[in-house]
């Protein structure tokens, strides 16, 4: 294991990611994505501890982050990552189809394998870590019924949904919401691992079909180590390329670089 690869091993479980040249990073080319779509908000949901917002100001995104958060734990840091920053806004509850209280399964992991969904064996056998320790009672509010206090009538938002398995539920909680972005980037599983979780092939139709939008990126992600295959990935969609080729916006107030 090389100097290198022990630093970024290192850095990576305090959610921090290292590279030598940053354009070798996938995360850097979704900045760019977001960058090029004149994106003035980006609504994370499912934040963790920041990680997501952390990559977007490291890659150069300055616009609005509006963070969805509500296990105890990872909030308390997400909190902390975000009281510096005034563009980036904290809410405590969770995303969903319906407004009231939900039970979360919380993971091992540092919550980051946590679901309202049941975990199936493919994902605990390939992470045992992962399991679930705990259960946490939070709010869940419907994203349109909460739209107003997230995105103004001309902002252009980016949708980034990391819920383990949840993710059409979220989107059912958005509605026609959903149809006002300028890009929505999912993680979802290629293989089934939460019950009843959103799949790799059923996010695509639904963002090409339902939406309109353009698949712009794939991002590896989760993968089974004793055999390599990949679990899941983020799938990151744009309404329309060709309007994202031109400089950043005014908010998020980036140089394009190369």
């Amino acid at each position: 294991m090389t100097l290198l690869h022990r630093v970024r091993v290192a850095a990576q479980r305090v959610g921090l990611d290292v590279n030598r040249f940053p354009q070798c990073s996938p995360d850097y080319r979704v900045v760019r994505l977001i960058l090029r779509s004149r994106v003035d908000v980006v609504l994370d949901v499912g934040a963790n501890r920041g990680q997501y917002g952390t990559m977007l100001r490291r890659f150069g995104y300055r616009g609005r982050i509006v963070s969805f958060e509500p296990l105890h734990e990872p909030l308390r840091t997400l909190r902390r990552r975000a009281a510096a920053d005034a563009l980036w806004k904290v809410f405590p509850y969770a995303l969903g189809d319906r407004n009231g209280t939900v039970h979360v399964n919380v993971a091992g992991n540092g919550g980051a394998s946590s679901s309202v969904l049941p975990m199936l064996s493919r994902h605990a056998a390939a992470c045992p870590e992962s399991r679930y320790v705990d259960v946490q009672e939070t709010e869940q509010f419907r994203l349109d019924a909460i739209w107003p206090q997230v995105a103004g009538p001309e902002e252009r938002v980016f949708l980034k949904l990391d819920v383990q398995g949840y993710e059409g539920a979220v989107l059912e909680g958005a509605a026609d919401r959903v149809g006002q972005c300028t890009g929505l980037q999912m993680e979802v599983s290629c293989v089934p691992l939460y019950e009843g979780g959103l799949l790799l092939e059923d996010a695509l139709g639904i963002a090409q079909r339902r939406y309109g939008m353009t698949l712009a990126a794939l991002v590896p992600g989760f993968s089974d180590n004793r055999t390599g295959q990949m679990l899941q990935c983020d799938a990151v969609f744009l309404r329309d390329l060709a309007r994202g080729d031109g400089a950043a916006s005014r908010m998020t107030g980036a140089v394009d670089r190369p």
